[in-house]
């Protein structure tokens, strides 16, 4: 039997503890119900469990999770740890420990650590055990978390996030326009930005939404980066097309910085007051709302405009969790992993919605559009249309397959924006630029589908 199979954790009925406390929803005290696989049974977790994660755009959730985590520790004498850091440091930290081979028992990150297979441990049955309890693993964590060419599962992922459109009403309004296709964006870029309130979409490597939003957009002209067998799919004419596209949205609508910006440059750009849209997830209506910012109720969420090939989007961030292999306290990550899945629900609220949950039956569609019908916030049920931009147009990244490791490195390697960057700044035509970016991605997927996995 594997080492991860072996699955053990005591009964908390032998111990007593029938009317021990879990955190319910809201963090409120609830009876605790034993939450793992049956093979958990028999014996105590005990020693200690160390997990890091990022620094939640929304701080509700940390509020939440962290006493979460404390209580989960306490009722099964594990000491846990939770690290917080900016997400920005997330893969750089990941890098390291794998170098090390020493580090945290659990890490989350915001995108499949595809690349990172073969130093998981393989989180099957843990899915499998949640599934039982939540209905079946959603096909956008599937196509996130699982590799078809070696059957396993290398995360399991508690969340992802909608990608809206984020725009200023009054600001479009007053140039007579709204972002319901791309050719709209495109009419109202020069005006929007000659009354000094520009198109927001960032072309930096140094910005994992420059990464989504332009991949979106992609997929928006019928261009992807991979075929639904896995392998490469770029240079067509739809990404020349696309491409030039965007260097005429930057050139009449846009300025410069986009280049240099980080993941949190076009929510500060839509908090000052100045960017009059920007594809982000609801921590860019969420801040104004907390800070009581005037113009909070001018803010509008659509789904991402539609592009010669569709209405296609991707999930913002797509929350994963993994288990390393050279963890310390694998028996303990993942019974908490476990008990951690099973508050989707708790979770998805505690977000303010911004986490979507990845099992079906966690928090289905319906019930989640009436808690986002009751939003107290202006206008009224803006936050509606979340459900349907999470059911019909959010897509896994490497749509229209899965995600593998060349997709990993060609995210994290920021191709996609450098592509987009090399033709706005004028540095290179968009042929040119598609030609060099396809011959990276194509030597990138010949490294991986030569190292067998994809």
């Amino acid at each position: 039997m594997s080492e991860e199979a072996k699955l053990t954790r005591r009964d908390l009925l032998k111990k007593g503890a029938a009317g021990a406390a879990a955190l319910g929803v809201a963090g409120a005290a609830a009876p605790f119900s034993f939450a793992g696989p049956h093979r958990y049974t028999g014996r105590w977790l005990k020693g200690n469990l160390s997990a890091i994660t990022w620094v939640h755009f929304v701080p509700a959730y940390d509020a939440w999770l962290d006493p979460w985590a404390k209580a989960w520790g306490e009722q099964n004498d594990v000491q846990v740890t939770i690290e917080h850091i900016n997400n920005t440091l997330l893969d750089q930290r990941a890098a390291a420990e794998v170098a090390a081979q020493s580090g945290h028992d659990l890490f989350f990150n915001l995108h499949p650590m595809a690349a990172y297979e073969q130093q998981v441990i393989n989180h099957a049955p843990i899915i499998k055990e949640v599934a039982q309890k939540l209905g079946p693993y959603m096909d956008i964590a599937t196509k996130s978390t699982y590799n078809p060419k070696t059957k396993k599962y290398f995360a399991a992922s508690d969340s992802y996030v909608p990608d809206p459109v984020v725009w200023r009403k009054d600001f479009w309004n007053g140039v007579g326009e709204a972002p319901y296709t791309w050719d709209h964006v495109l009419k109202a870029a020069p005006k929007l930005k000659a009354i000094g309130h520009p198109i927001g979409i960032g072309q930096s490597s140094n910005d994992l939404d420059s990464n989504m939003a332009l991949s979106a957009f992609l997929m928006c002209f019928g261009s992807f980066i991979q075929h639904p067998n896995n392998r490469p799919w770029l240079d067509t004419k739809n990404t020349v097309a696309a491409v030039k596209f965007m260097t005429q949205i930057y050139k009449t609508g846009e300025d410069p910085s986009i280049f240099s910006w980080n993941p949190a440059s076009n929510n500060q750009d839509l908090l000052a007051g100045h960017a009059s849209l920007i594809l982000n997830a609801i921590s860019a209506t969420r801040t104004p709302e907390d800070q009581n910012l005037s113009f909070s109720d001018q803010l509008a969420i659509w789904p991402i405009p539609i592009g010669p090939h569709g209405r296609l989007g991707l999930e913002h961030l797509m929350g994963c969790w993994s288990i390393w292999k050279f963890a310390q306290n694998k028996q303990n990550a993942q019974q908490f992993l476990v008990d951690l899945l099973l508050q989707a629900k708790t979770a998805t609220i505690q977000s303010k919605l911004y986490n979507f949950p990845t099992f079906q039956n966690a928090f289905p569609f319906p019930q989640i559009n009436k808690v986002a019908a009751q939003d107290p916030h202006k206008p009224h049920g803006k936050y509606t249309v979340l459900t349907t931009i999470a059911r019909k147009y959010t897509h896994n990244i490497g749509y229209p397959g899965t995600v593998n490791a060349a997709v990993d490195e060609i995210l994290t390697t920021s191709l996609i924006p450098q592509m987009f960057a090399q033709v706005s700044q004028g540095k290179m035509s968009a042929e040119d630029s598609v030609r060099q970016t396809k011959s990276q991605v194509n030597s990138i997927f010949a490294k991986w589908i030569g190292r067998g996995m994809i």
